[in-house]
């Protein structure tokens, strides 16, 4: 007998402890200026840190101006990997600033290779692989989000 939880869950209907149904993610806006000019992504935001264990894991897709950033309390070094990701991401490192630190583009689906971040970060922005080359976003680059800092 398949438990009716499982069941719901893997028909995209997620249910929570005690067989609540889970609230849709609240979506936020990140902006990326770049020389190019400004992208806005709607990002769900992982803060917690079973939403930071979970991040993009098992998602078939990915939308253009879609995304997650992951924040943090304080500024620390960081290394993300792949398990469970069915999709490439790009994977984008933002300093305590807001500035772009560091990108992994096209992050490959399934590898563990851990993948730092090279220097302190506070807040991780993932978007679909291939969009930070399409939009021209660099290190430097300044992310706009109410976690960092106003430029």
């Amino acid at each position: 007998m398949i438990d009716r939880r499982v069941l719901l869950a893997a028909l995209g209907l997620g249910l929570g402890a005690g067989g609540k149904a889970l609230a849709a993610p609240k979506l936020e806006t990140v902006e990326v200026v770049s020389s190019r000019g400004r992208a806005r992504f709607q990002v769900e935001i992982a803060a917690t840190l079973a939403q930071q264990k979970q991040g993009l894991m098992f998602r078939k897709s990915l939308a253009p101006d879609r995304g997650m950033l992951f924040t943090y309390k304080r500024p620390q070094p960081a290394a993300y990997w792949m398990k469970n990701t069915l999709i490439p991401l790009d994977i984008i490192y933002i300093a305590p600033d807001g500035k772009v630190l560091s990108i992994v583009r096209n992050a490959r689906p399934h590898d563990e290779t851990p993948l730092p971040s090279g220097g302190l970060i506070l807040g991780v922005l993932e978007i679909a692989g291939g969009r930070a080359a399409q939009l021209g976003i660099l290190p430097g680059d300044r992310v706009l989000h109410r976690i960092f800092p106003k430029a």
